[in-house]
């Protein structure tokens, strides 16, 4: 070969290590729907392959074969890939990670999960009622999807054990994927899930009791792989009780925002849950009035079937704020049954239009370090 000829194959040598470099530098900074870090820190990316001619192919190793992310992660990995190399066709092929690359990603979401309780700055609310029927899942779920069309990154716990609600609210009936010990959320509508219903037949009941109850929670809050939420939604069973009682242990700073209807009956057991995280001393974020009153859809009359400014008396008593009223509306009840919140599906209905701006009014609570029992030991 010519050292004219000998220079030009370097050359196309040399562009096409570039070029795969480029290109496996791309799928590495991928970021995973379902674990919210780059392939590459996980060890997902096992080979990339750039011919001169022919589709770039790249293999990746997910943690499980049933992945429901997968799709939506084989779309990234394209258009990252398209980035470098418009136009070029591409393969992605996926295999299943090997028990100890698995180990190694549960490490690394704990450690993530240890160091986030230590420095997050997330802003937990304890979604809470005194009696159940009046709309407080309703009300988390439309809240969750309000404060992630903001742009926050939000998760949603299920804490109502024995009513969950959570998996028919976002139409999702999969079980969660498990690695190393951590629990990965369900994800749906740009929001992180978990709840026992995930891993229970729709019509089966929930019979635990005290120690069962609070070793639950206990996992749902350290065992998850949250990642980095700007917000934590906790649905708690109506009432007071071992899950409440659990959820005040395990998350020291959540605030609470309490739902009632308007009606007598509901603020007065309403009012029982807001003196038990004062009681706490944790704080009260606001109210919540929901079913406020309804529509007539000939005159436009509202009828306050439920009565009326009891939100308002209930925030009063607690000495908290009066987030908002939301109205009776059909299409929150239909929207919720077929498994896409009101907000998303009807945003110009009643409901959606006060549950939004209900979002928008939630406050930022921190607590003051007065009067706190604090981690630290003895040395």
């Amino acid at each position: 070969m010519s050292r004219l000829g000998w220079a030009s194959s370097s050359r196309a040598g040399a562009d096409e290590e570039s070029r795969r470099l480029a290109v496996e530098a791309a799928v590495g900074a991928v970021v995973d729907p379902q674990l919210t870090m780059p392939l590459t820190q996980l060890g997902m990316v096992e080979q990339v392959t750039v011919p001169r001619r022919g589709p770039i192919r790249v293999l990746l190793r997910t943690i499980a074969a049933d992945c429901p992310q997968q799709p939506l992660l084989t779309s990234l990995v394209e258009q990252a890939v398209g980035t470098v190399d418009p136009g070029r066709e591409v393969a992605v092929e996926v295999s299943v990670m090997d028990a100890r690359a698995r180990t190694a990603v549960g490490q690394l979401l704990r450690s993530r999960a240890e160091r986030s309780r230590l420095t997050s700055r997330r802003q937990v609310y304890a979604v809470a009622s005194g009696k159940g029927g009046v709309g407080k899942s309703t009300v988390t779920a439309n809240l969750a999807v309000a404060l992630a069309a903001q742009g926050q990154r939000v998760g949603v716990l299920d804490a109502d054990v024995w009513g969950y609600s959570l998996p028919r609210l976002f139409g999702v009936r999969y079980a969660p994927v498990a690695v190393a010990g951590m629990m990965l959320p369900v994800l749906a509508q740009g929001l992180q899930l978990m709840s026992v219903g995930f891993f229970l037949p729709a019509d089966e009941p929930v019979l635990w009791r005290g120690p069962m109850l609070h070793k639950a929670i206990e996992q749902f809050v350290h065992d998850v792989a949250w990642g980095d939420l700007d917000v934590l939604l906790v649905d708690l069973p109506p009432g007071t009780g071992d899950v409440q009682m659990s959820l005040l242990e395990q998350l020291p700073d959540a605030a609470f925002v309490v739902v009632t209807t308007p009606q007598a009956a509901a603020v007065d057991v309403a009012a029982r849950v807001g003196r038990m995280a004062l009681d706490a001393r944790l704080p009260i974020a606001g109210v919540v009035e929901n079913m406020a009153g309804v529509a007539c859809r000939g005159c436009g009359e509202i009828n306050h079937v439920f009565g009326s400014d009891g939100g308002a008396e209930l925030a009063g008593r607690l000495g908290a704020p009066l987030l908002g009223s939301v109205p009776l509306d059909a299409a929150a009840r239909a929207s919720g049954d077929a498994g896409v919140p009101v907000v998303t599906s009807t945003p110009d209905s009643p409901a959606a239009v006060a549950l939004a701006a209900i979002a928008h009014t939630l406050p930022v609570v921190r607590r003051s370090l007065v009067g706190r029992s604090l981690p630290l030991s003895v040395v």
